[in-house]
């Protein structure tokens, strides 16, 4: 049987705000090492013994999914474009059916892309164990061995050890979120575990148990896949197909209904990173209880969180905070206030502010632009395009641009005009003229752009042709 990881990347990360945006949320960042959580997910999976992952995505994630996976060099055999969320049992619908395609019996790996997993010999143990329940039928969740009596988390009930499988039991019950006294007595109790949202399945068993509690979801998601459309390296889920569907997690709509259910414990230093806490405790304290991220000087200050990404952070008599300083925002909150991050992000999109969106630096398949400052009829941006990578042809409507190349050697397109521009020289494209930026080279190029004009806004973009086949507002 081939067996496929199926990595779900549709969370935006609302409580880890600001390090997590709705356009690159934490499953695109290096939160816990050097890679990205995204690229550490499908690191555990590399090698002869699995097949290449699929990815179930957001559509306006798609390029730095593919972009990340390249990196690493395990490109995805399938990156899915859901045109709306529906939570994670229609994902896993569209993937066991893109699956079927490969192998009708393939066994499947669901993971979400946000998780961290310090012991990953361990991981891929109870994985084993777990592909060979999934094989004789069985679906599969991983229950994480409980270290306190979390309330953040779902917990499962274990049952009776499963004849002819070793070590793996049936599942008696799951309980979503309880309270604290709740999750103490879970805990006490020896047979409760944590939910960690990461299961293994047979895709035909999948498929069959779904049908028979939900035929709709199932007959939807079969509709989005078959009249979906390839475009480069994406699969395009139908959208009127995909929207119909009702919303569900695959908890709610499969495992809480099915006979099959099983449960196969996990020891292994996982998290899901859901709040700064959690981020925290991923990381080696010190004697007073601090972690600190980048240059942070304290007087008197415990068991405090301190992420400092530009600039210095300095704090004095402050106790049990979480700290969180980028180059546009500063977040301060006590810890056990933490998951009401999500407020902020609530009002920051009812304002319509960028900030709930995008980072100072935003991402780009080309590379990427960050603000370096703006006043009344200007802007000011530095850009960065990738080797071999090129912008758009495309005009605009309502601004000229002056480009000054201050690193590299960039290919420019100015109206009918195409040559190479070197360090510190400059080109002034006038308003409504043809352009494209290129990076012929082999190392990034980077450009000082100052727009002016009476609008400056992102949607001034009219494409002309494009290697991402983008349309004027994505």
């Amino acid at each position: 049987m081939t067996i496929i990881p199926v990595i779900l990347s549709g969370g935006a990360g609302t409580r880890l705000w600001p390090l997590s945006r709705s356009n690159y949320p934490k499953q695109f960042l290096p939160l816990v090492g050097d890679s990205s959580m995204l690229q550490e997910t499908a690191r555990r999976f590399k090698g002869d013994r699995f097949a290449a992952p699929m990815v179930v995505c957001n559509e306006s994630h798609r390029f730095t999914v593919a972009e990340q996976l390249h990196q690493i060099g395990q490109p995805a055999q399938a990156i899915m474009l859901e045109p709306v969320g529906r939570n994670t049992a229609p994902a896993a619908i569209v993937a066991a059916i893109k699956a079927q395609a490969v192998d009708e019996e393939a066994i499947l790996v669901f993971l979400p892309s946000d998780h961290v997993i310090k012991n990953v010999e361990a991981f891929l143990k109870a994985t084993e164990t777990a592909i060979t329940a999934a094989r004789k039928g069985k679906l599969v969740c991983y229950g994480v061995q409980p270290t306190r009596a979390e309330t953040g988390y779902g917990y499962v009930q274990a049952g009776d050890a499963v004849d002819g499988i070793n070590g793996v039991m049936t599942v008696a019950k799951f309980t979503e979120k309880p309270d604290e006294a709740t999750a103490k007595e879970f805990i006490a109790s020896g047979n409760y575990y944590w939910n960690s949202g990461m299961f293994v399945f047979r895709a035909d068993i999948l498929l069959a148990e779904l049908e028979s509690f939900d035929p709709d979801m199932v007959a939807a998601s079969r509709t989005a896949v078959a009249k979906a459309e390839e475009d480069l390296d994406f699969t395009r889920l139908d959208k009127e197909s995909f929207a119909s569907i009702k919303g569900d997690s695959i908890d709610y709509a499969l495992m809480e209904k099915t006979d099959k259910a099983v449960l196969v414990p996990l020891d292994a230093a996982w998290s899901d990173v859901g709040a700064f806490p959690a981020l925290a405790d991923v990381h080696a304290a010190c004697e007073d209880g601090n972690v600190f991220h980048g240059d942070v000087l304290t007087v008197d200050t415990t068991g405090t969180f301190v992420h400092a990404e530009r600039g210095m952070v300095a704090t004095i008599g402050v106790e049990d905070m979480v700290i969180i300083s980028t180059d546009d925002a500063l977040l301060v909150a006590p810890k056990n206030r933490a998951q009401d991050v999500k407020a902020i992000v609530d009002q920051l999109k009812a304002e319509g502010r960028e900030e709930a969106h995008f980072h100072s630096e935003v991402h780009r398949p080309w590379g990427s632009y960050r603000p370096l400052g703006a006043g009344d009829r200007y802007q000011v941006k530095e850009l960065i395009v990738k080797p071999g990578k090129r912008l758009s042809v495309q005009y605009h409507h309502h601004r000229a641009e002056h480009w000054v190349v201050v690193e590299g050697t960039a290919k420019v397109l100015n109206g009918d005009k195409e040559f190479l521009l070197e360090e510190n020289q400059s080109t002034y494209i006038p308003i409504g003229a043809t352009h494209r930026l290129e990076n012929p080279g082999k190392v990034p190029v980077r450009i000082i752009e100052v727009q002016s004009g009476s609008y400056l806004g992102e949607d001034d973009i009219v494409r002309l042709e494009d290697d991402f086949n983008r349309s004027s507002d994505d």
